[in-house]
């Protein structure tokens, strides 16, 4: 079979289960923000130097498919097939990994100018795309998605900062901006 199905031709595409909805439909932004998100956290392992780094970004991206699993899988059918799902043990994962290095930074002291090294830079752009798939989540309330996943999300824009500062760390003076 052809990548090319030629089904979505007319703006339409399918949910897990088989319900059609519009391209544009709220849950089709929202796993499509969350994939994005995944792709932006793909190149920035490209550039990340940090071994720690790296392996948690990795577990992060099998992370995001399972949350887009579940907003592709908001739907009235019933589901004939068990997806896995975000948990509370997935945010304590990436609260395991941020308190730590909350610690081992700096204190910061004003706002700070999302750029850096190029790992730092696009992590800071993987962090605004998780902000962005946040709020697309919230779109979706009608669907009633897990909560989990918008605690996730949040851990995950709070840490993705927090790694972009690791990797920015010592290479380059953090500019901060004072308002």
């Amino acid at each position: 079979m052809s990548i090319a199905t030629k089904t979505g031709d007319k703006g339409e595409t399918s949910l897990i289960g088989g319900e059609r909805v519009r391209k544009n439909d709220v849950r089709i932004e929202a796993y499509g923000t969350v994939d994005e998100l995944n792709a932006a956290i793909g190149v920035s392992l490209c550039y990340v130097t940090d071994q720690k780094i790296r392996e948690s970004l990795s577990q992060i991206q099998h992370q995001l498919f399972t949350i887009g699993a579940e907003l592709a899988a908001l739907t009235s059918k019933k589901l004939t097939m068990t997806l896995p799902r975000i948990t509370s043990e997935h945010t304590a994962y990436l609260e395991k990994l941020l308190y730590p290095l909350e610690q081992e930074l700096p204190t910061q002291k004003a706002f700070i100018l999302p750029h850096g090294t190029e790992a730092g830079a696009h992590l800071h752009l993987a962090r605004t795309i998780c902000r962005r798939a946040e709020r697309a989540l919230l779109a979706c309330q009608q669907h009633t998605p897990d909560p989990e996943i918008t605690k996730y999300l949040n851990r995950l824009g709070d840490l993705l900062f927090l790694f972009a500062r690791k990797e920015n760390h010592g290479k380059m003076p953090e500019e901060e901006v004072r308002y």
